[in-house]
């Protein structure tokens, strides 16, 4: 019997085409989708404010468009004063309702900025002291049994992040109208601490509505009628209000999930960790209070009060150590190329972002209020935009423009592996070094590849059924393309455990074979 011939060996440089091309196609597949682009206009350091502001007039609409942002309202501060103010898009798309900058937005987070100078109000009048545990305060409620020091927990660690509280509840919304529990039996169901305190850094609402009871408690007021009376009003935010009313108008915008989806205006019991709703003006107008010789934030609080927010008391924040340098009273610190300390909160709800950047040493600083869920590379590239011009030159908050570049160069390169090995599978196939079957000798590797490419959409599948993933909230697009570059991973995974190598190519049929 003759032997049959082994089959020829693939040439290295064939293999070598067929990745690059792989690779080239890859690149220019990350780069269309990253939303790269190579001849967008520079912004100039210090240009005139009317030709900062066209750039963002085009600008804007484009990023909202390229992530799917129904509605957005922005502030610009310079030299301790508001120079400018415009919105964009629609607080409702089925409704037709066109954002404005009198739109009064949820702001979310933003809150606990606010909320803790309602705080160091009480305490500049002597009426609490910072490092005392905060429990003596309270007299309608009580920590619930935790295992740890809850009679060791001050106000500080309640501002701070350090009490060693949870997150809390973060997904139940409620309608306006709809019944809700009180302060008080929120409070016992979250307020159980899960560390001892002051021992690290961790984001808490739960510590902040703790202080709203705290308010209440020390002035016989409700919290938002204080905060209205001490903080709001004096400041000048006369269009801000931690209570909700149907007679706010405009209307409070509709939010928009990752996913698109229409989130009708809601409430929480807690107003101090993200209740508030104000309009960009109000927000820069609460910025500049905390800026260097601000008359009305003296009306409030002492400079020297003013400054003890802007204190480091955490700086080991965790994740948010990747934009931030620390944690103040209620503040996110950091230090600028230039040496000058920048203050900044954002908030994120069920189809909200917020955010506001300031400096108050130079009198700059920036709002941007968005009613979707989509926006934290928006607010990225806006926040750089401002920096570059104000001379900074950058915030923290850019590196989450090269995150979404490093996600994109990832995926990227799962494309490229994928396209190699779709065409190496497909040359393999047409050739005939590889066949459908599972010879008893690949079974364990083969086994194993199928596996892993099960267990690709499987997670996938779990993933699409949370509320919440840090990755899809702050890189919508880009985990998009990494999910669907896993998915086609998984598939020619599963193609090659099926098409297996042979040792020898099928043998060609002769033209007399061929005819039958």
């Amino acid at each position: 019997m003759r032997n049959r011939e082994p089959a020829a060996v693939q040439p290295k440089n064939s293999i070598g085409t067929m990745a690059l091309i792989a690779l080239l196609v890859s690149f220019v597949l990350a780069l269309i989708f990253s939303g790269l682009h190579p001849f967008r206009q520079t912004v100039q350091y210090n240009a005139p404010l009317p030709e900062f502001t066209a750039y963002m007039d085009k600008y804007i609409p484009e990023l909202m468009d390229r992530y799917a942002i129904p509605g957005s309202s922005i502030a610009l501060v310079k030299e301790g004063k508001i120079t400018w103010l415009s919105a964009y898009g629609y607080a409702d798309l089925e409704k037709g309702q066109k954002m404005t900058t009198d739109t009064p937005m949820r702001v979310q987070s933003i809150s606990k900025s606010v909320t803790a100078w309602g705080i160091l109000k009480l305490a500049q009048q002597g009426k609490i002291i910072l490092d005392l545990p905060v429990a003596q305060y309270l007299k309608s409620w009580q920590f619930p049994e935790s295992g740890f020091a809850s009679d060791q927990v001050t106000v500080r660690h309640l501002l701070s992040h350090t009490a060693g509280l949870p997150l809390g509840d973060v997904f139940t919304i409620y309608a306006p109208e709809e019944t809700m529990p009180s302060l008080q039996k929120k409070l016992t169901q979250e307020a159980v601490l899960i560390r001892d305190p002051g021992t690290s850094f961790s984001y808490s609402n739960t510590g902040y509505n703790l202080l709203e009871l705290l308010i209440e408690e020390i002035t016989g007021q409700s919290f938002a009628a204080y905060m209205r009376q001490e903080v709001l009003n004096p400041l000048g935010m006369n269009r801000s209000t931690f209570e909700w009313s149907e007679k706010l108008a405009p209307a409070v915008p509709t939010g928009y999930a990752l996913d698109g989806t229409a989130v009708p205006v809601y409430v929480y019991p807690e107003k101090a960790s993200g209740g508030l709703f104000a309009t960009a003006e109000d927000i820069a107008a609460f910025a500049i209070a905390g800026m260097e010789g601000a008359s009305r934030g003296k009306q409030v609080l002492s400079p020297g009060t003013t400054e003890g927010l802007y204190l480091t008391a955490s700086n080991q924040i965790g994740v948010y150590g990747l934009v931030f340098d620390s944690y103040g009273l209620g503040h996110y610190l950091e230090t600028l190329p230039n040496g000058k300390k920048a203050i900044s909160h954002g908030g994120q709800g069920t189809g909200i972002m917020t955010h506001f950047h300031a400096v108050p040493e130079s009198g700059d600083a920036i709002v941007i209020l968005t009613n979707s869920q989509r926006s934290w590379p928006f607010i990225a590239y806006l926040l750089s935009d401002w920096a570059t011009w104000r001379g900074f030159p950058s915030v923290g908050m850019g590196r989450i423009i090269w995150g979404k570049y490093l996600l994109w160069a990832v995926t990227g390169l799962v494309w490229a592996f994928v396209l190699l090995q779709a065409l190496r599978l497909a040359r393999g196939i047409l050739k005939g070094t590889r066949q459908a079957t599972l010879p008893h000798y690949f079974q364990p590797l083969r086994l194993a590849q199928v596996g892993f490419a099960v267990a690709i959409p499987a997670v996938l599948t779990w993933c699409l059924g949370q509320k919440y993933l840090f990755l899809t909230s702050v890189f919508p697009r880009a985990s998009l393309g990494l999910g669907s570059a896993a998915l086609l991973l998984s598939a020619v995974l599963l193609l090659s455990a099926l098409f297996t190598k042979t040792a020898y190519p099928l043998p060609e049929l002769s033209c007399e074979q061929k005819k039958y």
